[in-house]
């Protein structure tokens, strides 16, 4: 007897998925050991000579589903890779993540803008007043500055306990931007009523002039406040707030690819902030007698400051409320609440911390020994606060420049060799432009001659080259630097990297520059004076980057086995969540792809009626 065997749908593409979930343990054995065989069906050509399928009845129940194992299942394991095949991409960048990058260049952009305004404004702005002078700066730095960011870092320890992440970022950042909105215009225009000048001239009197640079912080305490602030917007705002936020959306792929392309947006800043301080300090220089130019120029700078925060302000609620975050490690997030000095040993105990707070506090301490140094030149060279200030401003924009090649440098340093080799440059660069700038202090003397034919003279030669050197070495700091101390936050778990970072960036960033002013205290009242200390800070600062090196060694290793650990938990976690589809055949003959859940709600995916095939 002659036989037509049915074989409709046995290659069809599933017409209409239906989503059903089956735990991969028990998925291979439910699929061969429940299944029998498909009988065939065996009618007499004469009974139906052309054995048409009978039509479904529209009206009659709907029929049952059978599970079959077919090549649909196979070709439908394929489905995940072709849906990331067919996400939007603009310039070969997923649109999600341009959804990232853009915001937070922007972000940075600001962000730095104001930070070059405020770190220019505010050494002239203590140094120049009345009753002050240069010998004020190291006092702050270390008896003010320091103290200041250690009660930030608790406070923020305490508030990362209790507030969300976007709570914590507001109750962070507007406080800045109110004050220096009331700095400029009111602090300052009345500054000359709340400083206690008549009390502090009759101290000075009685203490001596040794005591003028503690006396002028009492003295011109609005100013000092000031400083303080701008000082604590590179550490808080920058470091932690920013970097933080950057952290928690990227991955570390996405972070080794867009971390050093942040700052072209950010140097691009430098260029145009250095500008906007350059027209300033010679709008102060036109006005006429009698005009306060600075309280002019100091007014529309803050507004400036205060519309660059109320910017970044918005972009971060739109980051929040238009970009997905990326998925972590579930493993990591669980960590218990510890209070604050659970949080300061926690962090003192771990060999991680300790490397990437040694990185924060060498570069604070060799940019310290060599920055100071410098600016004691220049000021000799440019007595003036106008031309002092006139030069910073043209400074921040070679910065600028310099740090925008650097960035665009500075992906290929990361494709091509990795953490490890862009952790090395900074300090390298750092000690090789040092060395030339204390050599020229140290060997100047006999090198004038030759500098006279090109117009210069030693002192002016000092200036150009350690100019140079603090271009090279901020450039390199915020192209490769930074972003290799961000990257390292990224595989710690959420608890160590909130509290790490406040520690870390709050307290060691001004502990480095205290550092590297005790030295020079110490130096200065050992040996005399600066100059006479020249050949010692050179070799305390061999000595700080050789420390340096050594810690951006271990947290290398450190970060890579971190990183591998991190990618075996993730293919662990994706492992335990794969869905094994196969295949179900309803009356119409077409299969449709169902992965099998046997607690769903669904009678068709029972395993009972799975296990019970219909005759066709």
């Amino acid at each position: 007897m002659d036989a037509v065997v049915q074989t409709r749908g046995l290659l069809s593409l599933p017409t209409n998925p239906r989503n059903r979930v089956l735990h991969a343990p028990h998925a291979l054995k439910h699929r061969f050991l429940s299944l029998k065989p498909k009988p065939l069906s065996l009618k007499p050509l004469a009974a139906n000579p052309l054995s048409l399928p009978p039509k479904p009845n529209p009206f009659g129940p709907k029929p049952k589903s059978l599970f079959l194992c077919r090549a649909e299942a196979a070709a439908a394991a394929d489905g995940p890779a072709l849906d990331d095949a067919e996400k939007p991409k603009l310039l070969g960048i997923e649109i999600t993540t341009l959804k990232k990058i853009i915001p937070l260049g922007m972000m940075f952009f600001c962000i730095l803008f104001n930070y070059t305004i405020l770190r220019d404004t505010k050494d002239v702005l203590v140094v120049t007043a009345r009753g002050s002078s240069a010998e004020i700066i190291p006092f702050l730095k270390t008896w003010v500055n320091l103290p200041m960011a250690v009660g930030f870092m608790l406070l923020y320890t305490k508030l990362a306990n209790v507030l969300s992440k976007q709570a914590l970022f507001y109750s962070v950042i507007l406080p800045f931007i109110a004050f220096f909105g009331a700095f400029g215009f009111v602090l300052y225009p009345l500054s000359n009523y709340i400083h206690p000048e008549a009390f502090a001239d009759k101290l000075l009197n009685i203490l001596g002039p040794r005591f003028l640079g503690p006396l002028a912080i009492m003295r011109i305490w609005s100013f000092c406040l000031f400083y303080v602030m701008a000082e604590l917007w590179g550490s808080v705002v920058i470091s932690v707030l920013f970097w933080g936020f950057a952290n928690q959306i990227t991955t570390v792929d996405e972070a080794k690819r867009f971390y050093p392309l942040f700052g072209l947006g950010a140097n691009v800043a430098l260029v145009f902030s250095g500008r906007t301080v350059k027209y300033f300090s010679n709008l102060r220089q036109n006005l006429g007698p009698g005009v306060d130019g600075w309280a002019i120029s100091l007014k529309a700078m803050m507004s400036i400051v205060v519309g660059m925060g109320l910017a970044i302000c918005f972009l971060y609620w739109w980051v929040n409320n238009y970009v997905p975050l990326p998925t972590r490690s579930k493993k990591k997030k669980e960590k218990p609440k510890m209070g604050t000095m659970e949080s300061l040993k926690f962090l003192v105990s771990s060999k991680y911390i300790r490397d990437l707070a040694t990185l924060v506090v060498a570069y604070g301490i060799s940019i310290n020994l060599v920055e100071v140094t410098w600016k004691s030149k220049l000021k000799a060279q440019f007595p003036s606060p106008n031309e002092y200030s006139s030069f910073m401003g043209d400074f921040s924009t070679a910065t600028g420049i310099a740090t925008f090649t650097m960035m665009l440098v500075s992906q290929f340093i990361f494709d091509k060799y990795g953490w490890g080799v862009a952790a090395t440059i900074t300090p390298t660069v750092l000690l090789l432009t040092g060395v030339g700038f204390f050599s020229l202090l140290l060997f100047g003397a006999p090198l004038a001659p030759s500098l006279a034919q090109f117009g210069m003279t030693p002192l002016l030669a000092a200036v150009y080259v350690g100019a140079l050197q603090n271009i090279f070495s901020k450039s390199a700091k915020y192209s490769l630097f930074d972003p290799c101390k961000e990257m390292a936050y990224i595989p710690l778990d959420e608890d160590t990297k909130v509290k790490g970072k406040a520690a870390i960036d709050v307290v060691c960033n001004p502990l480095g520059k205290s550092g590297g002013a005790l030295i020079q205290q110490f130096m200065i009242l050992t040996f005399g004076s600066l100059a006479n200390s020249t050949p010692y800070l050179g070799g305390v600062l061999l000595l700080i980057v050789t420390a340096w090196l050594a810690a951006a060694k271990s947290l290398d290793t450190q970060f890579t086995a971190l990183r591998k650990e991190e990618e075996l938990e993730k293919e662990m976690e994706r492992a335990a969540a794969v869905k094994i589809p196969v295949v179900a055949e309803n009356e119409g003959g077409n299969g449709s792809l169902a992965p099998l859940n046997p607690a769903s709600g669904d009678s068709s995916s029972s395993p009972s009626e799975a296990s019970s095939p219909r005759n066709v």
